[in-house]
């Protein structure tokens, strides 16, 4: 069942995202990671992820249990993502207000650079 373990403020809650979702919600949608789309809300198989990407594969939470979801149900729904492919990343919401820039750095580096080592040169591969 799609809302197992989700209470009746959460289920609110998805509707109208936090102050420090909204705010990295706006940095990501102001196009600073060229050729990726995020949505904001994207149901991945039984699940409702809050910020998503398909490439790569990447999910953005910003304090889960403030949407009023268990912990039981979070950590279902990052064992699910992770079965998928999906990169599952939280921040607290300080993180966010305080530290926006450190948060989107991070992010560049799991958008813009998916690879954990570089290409080989041309003629050089396998």
């Amino acid at each position: 069942m799609r809302d197992a373990g989700l209470t009746e403020r959460a289920k609110a809650a998805r509707k109208a995202p936090t102050p420090a979702e909204q705010r990295l919600w706006l940095a990501l949608r102001a196009e600073r990671f060229a050729g990726v789309k995020f949505r904001r809300q994207k149901v991945i198989g039984r699940y409702m992820a809050d910020v998503a990407s398909n490439a790569p594969k990447l999910v953005i939470e910003v304090d889960g249990h403030l949407h009023g979801t268990t912990a039981e149900y979070d950590a279902a729904r990052t064992a699910y993502l992770t079965m998928q492919g999906y990169r599952v990343v939280r921040f607290t919401n300080a993180d966010v207000m305080h530290n926006l820039e450190g948060v989107l750095r991070l992010l560049d580096g799991f958008v813009t650079h998916p690879l954990s080592q570089p290409s080989p040169l041309k003629g050089r591969g396998l």
